[in-house]
């Protein structure tokens, strides 16, 4: 009896490390099918897949205008109004915030004033000819003059942390594989929490454990702390259930007033009058190279307070440098969003094909 029970058990047991194995296989090969796709999806670029990006781009554009009207009229609606108010101040400079704050602080310490235009300004700044100069600049004078800019750069940034935070969100409600590879490594972080030993997993581990026990203040300590884990923390509060006006509201103050105000100090702080005759003046002391340096900064310098007190003129070679190099910063940003919304057109086929090879 013993024998027998022993020999039906062999059987057993070799059945299932059969089906053991048959699943480590499988698993196996998903992850193979999900690093395919995902290496197909990155080749939806301009400059590898351009005609095809382009069409994939045009036919996602319709689709979320498709969903967005059907569903969110007003989400929508705000949405449209904050891409009109980006595309105000790209096309006038202001969402470049260092440089905008910085040249408005020149200008205020060069004109002796803020009373020059307010937003949107005009191609350049010029300070105003009639008017009693003030008497001295003041910190506080130069952060009221960017506050409206600043504000509603920092509100977009804000705006911007909500994809993490609800696609964590819908994946914990609904149970289902998201599909997404930040949210994965979220958690594979999750599963080898105990074990992590290197410093990038324990600053992740940081950032979770902060907003997971502290809640609102710990968000709002992320989103006001200049760090590159705040997307982990847009994750974290939707996989962990956060409501969402704590999530979004601790973001929106931290990132809009609190971060914004710190960033804002500190570019004011670096680019005061005395502060960049002071770097001037260094680069002009590094042996040999210094005076070559120091020459073209200079000249930078003065064709810019000459322009503050009289509209146009020559520029030089540095000016022609920075002005090339915020039009490639515009053109990279367009190209990434094109290929970003081809690579979302790309994966949703690829979902799509996935359902159909399930049904059959």
């Amino acid at each position: 009896m013993a024998a027998n029970g022993a020999n039906c058990e062999q059987p057993r047991r070799r059945a299932a490390a059969k089906d053991k194995q048959n699943g480590r296989s499988i698993d196996k090969s998903q992850k193979e099918n999900k690093q395919k796709d995902k290496e197909e999806r990155m080749s939806l670029v301009l400059w590898r897949r351009p005609v095809t990006t382009l069409h994939y781009f045009l036919l996602e554009t319709l689709i979320k205008l498709k969903e967005w009207t059907l569903k969110e009229g007003f989400v929508f609606l705000f949405l449209v109004l904050c891409f009109v108010l980006s595309i105000m101040y790209s096309t006038e400079g202001a969402h470049q915030q260092g440089p905008h704050i910085a040249s408005v602080t020149l200008a205020a310490y060069e004109c002796g004033s803020t009373d020059f235009p307010e937003p949107p300004y005009p191609d350049q700044i010029v300070c105003p000819q009639s008017g009693a100069l003030e008497t001295g600049i003041s910190l506080f004078s130069i952060m009221s003059k960017v506050r409206l800019e600043a504000c509603m750069w920092g509100a977009g940034t804000a705006i911007g942390e909500l994809p993490p935070y609800f696609m964590a969100r819908a994946a914990r409600l609904s149970g289902a594989d998201p599909d997404d590879e930040d949210y994965e490594e979220f958690e594979e972080m999750l599963e080898k929490a105990e074990g992590a030993q290197d410093f990038a997993s324990r600053a992740k581990l940081g950032v979770q454990h902060l907003v997971q026990k502290v809640g609102f203040f710990g968000i709002l300590t992320c989103a006001s702390i200049p760090n590159p884990l705040f997307d982990l923390a847009g994750i974290t509060c939707g996989h962990f259930m956060v409501p969402f006006w704590t999530f979004f509201g601790a973001t929106l103050i931290g990132k809009a007033i609190i971060k914004m105000h710190i960033q804002k100090l500190f570019v004011i702080i670096t680019f005061s009058k005395h502060i960049v005759e002071q770097m001037v003046s260094l680069i002009g002391s590094v042996p040999r190279v210094g005076p070559a340096l120091q020459k073209p900064f200079s000249q930078y310098l003065e064709a810019q307070r000459n322009k503050m007190h009289s509209p146009g003129g020559d520029d030089n070679w540095l000016s022609w440098v920075f002005e090339k190099l915020v039009l490639v910063m515009v053109c990279y940003f367009v190209i990434s969003i094109v290929n970003s919304m081809a690579q979302s057109y790309g994966k949703r086929l690829q979902q799509q094909r996935r359902k159909e090879l399930k049904t059959k």
